[in-house]
């Protein structure tokens, strides 16, 4: 990576951080302008709910970093050969007065927090009256919020799917469901940082991944030991190399390696004919093996229609190794299972799982892979992620701010000053309007916001297993 002490003070420039077109924001505000608000919210798309997730590594990562003198000149000198006009003053205040920090105050649901559309997930307020701008000066880098909150709403979404299916077939559904949905995203993805967040998200709902980033990002953001969980598994290179005609070798080498009394390991079997190595690969000449081992191999094929090659190989598996019928009247593959991580996504997870049903049998027999279905087939649109300016201070009086375009009723915004409150009975969330910072009905209702930043300091610091108990406490 192109990134050494030459290029550090350009590249992490927090100044820089935006959109371009800000930079000439702060003077096209009413005069007087000494306070803004704004909130970030999912307007609703392909989910009706979303779980909250992930603005703490975007705090750690982008607020917690003081901007120095010389980010300033080096922003004004970028922003000038730019085109863009530079508010030199205003930044160096933040340098002078604040220590560098952002004067803001950021107030957000509790992460984990499953949200109805159209509920504020978070707030910003600005804390310094001739700094006001600073609220929408930093909507480039606090909307990043939609690519965790999105992988976490996907994965959960399937985990919910994944979940039913298992309470319909298995005897053993708790144990098993945080390892069904395995994230294979990190090659796929645009950057390390990229696999941090999303997988990490993804690590939220479940306990399986592949992805390294992820488990250090728990550790650095959330406090996380050991977020996620793996097995010993094949590449394709490492069955190829042996050659066609020593496909079996590769083979038993994994149960020579990986094959101990209660292990788990998994290889890829497609390299040439899935079906003749699970029938008579795996399913005669090492069968034996396989059963001696006292492991389980888990068999991942990885072309050709998910939903039929999956039935296909379940077929040959239960014909080989056998099945029995568990107390809800599904077969159970002895001694193997079938991973699928080709064409995975939330449609296809369903549609295997049903004709797995309706063939009788188990969700036991199947765990899935999900890379760019999980860490790159989302965008900002998918949940309708946005920030909005709500409400402006013009020499000390608070005005509603808000859009309502008539080419698009969707995008209309929410005006005033807001919470979010919480039914204390039901649990249900809902916005309300601030009056001087104090809202009505306390009886039923209590803040379901908490100040978690203000003017560069964490305030509430959440660890990954409380994130994951919440999560859990609303699904």
């Amino acid at each position: 990576m192109f990134y050494n002490d030459s290029t550090r003070s350009i590249l992490d420039n927090p100044i820089l951080g935006t959109d371009s077109y800000k930079l000439s924001h702060w003077v096209q505000y009413p005069a007087g302008t000494d306070g803004m608000f704004s909130y970030i919210e999912s307007r609703g798309g392909k989910f009706d709910r979303s779980v909250m997730f992930g603005l703490q590594m975007i705090l750690l990562d982008f607020f917690a970093r003081r901007i120095t003198r010389e980010d300033v000149a080096i922003a004004k000198e970028i922003a000038a050969a730019h085109g863009e006009p530079f508010n030199e003053a205003g930044f160096l205040r933040i340098v002078d007065t604040h220590d560098g920090y952002w004067p803001l105050r950021i107030r957000a649901l509790p992460e984990g927090t499953v949200v109805p559309a159209s509920v504020p997930m978070v707030t910003v307020e600005s804390t310094d009256p001739e700094l006001a701008w600073a609220v929408s000066y930093v909507e480039t880098l606090m909307l990043q919020l939609w690519y965790p909150v999105t992988v976490a709403t996907l994965s959960w979404s399937v985990r919910k799917v994944i979940a039913s299916s298992l309470d319909e077939t298995s005897d053993d559904a708790a144990s098993q469901l945080p390892f069904k949905l395995h994230d294979f995203g990190y090659r796929g993805v645009s950057s390390p940082q990229t696999a941090a967040r999303g997988g990490l998200a993804h690590l939220v709902a479940f306990r399986g991944t592949d992805t390294l980033a992820a488990v250090l990002a728990a550790r650095a953001y959330y406090d996380e030991p050991m977020a996620g969980y793996s097995i010993p598994a094949a590449e394709h290179s490492t069955i190829t190399s042996w050659g066609p005609e020593a496909e079996v070798e590769a083979y038993r080498n994994m149960i020579r390696q990986f094959g101990k009394p209660g292990a788990i390991f998994a290889c890829v079997s497609d390299s040439t004919d899935i079906y003749n190595a699970v029938d008579h690969l795996w399913g005669e000449a090492l069968r034996q093996e396989v059963i001696d081992s006292g492991a389980m191999l888990v068999v991942r094929p990885d072309s050709g229609d998910p939903i039929e090659v999956v039935l296909r190989c379940t077929h040959l598996l239960e014909k080989r190794f056998g099945a029995d019928m568990n107390g809800k009247g599904y077969k159970v593959l002895r001694n193997v299972r079938l991973i699928q991580g080709d064409g995975i996504n939330d449609r296809t997870v369903r549609d295997i799982l049903a004709t797995l049903k309706l063939n009788g049998y188990s969700a036991d027999n199947i765990a899935f892979g999900m890379g760019g279905g999980l860490l790159q087939q989302v965008n900002r649109d998918t949940l309708k992620f946005a920030m909005k300016c709500s409400a402006i201070r013009v020499n000390g009086e608070w005005r509603d701010v808000w859009k309502n375009p008539v080419t698009d009723p969707g995008k209309a915004s929410k005006r005033g000053r807001m919470t979010v409150l919480r039914n204390r009975e039901t649990g249900e969330l809902r916005t309300a309007l601030i009056e001087d910072g104090v809202w009505h009905d306390t009886a039923r209702f209590e803040d379901a916001m908490v100040t978690v930043w203000e003017n560069g300091d964490l305030l509430r610091r959440y660890a990954l297993s409380e994130v994951r108990a919440t999560l859990d406490a609303m699904s």
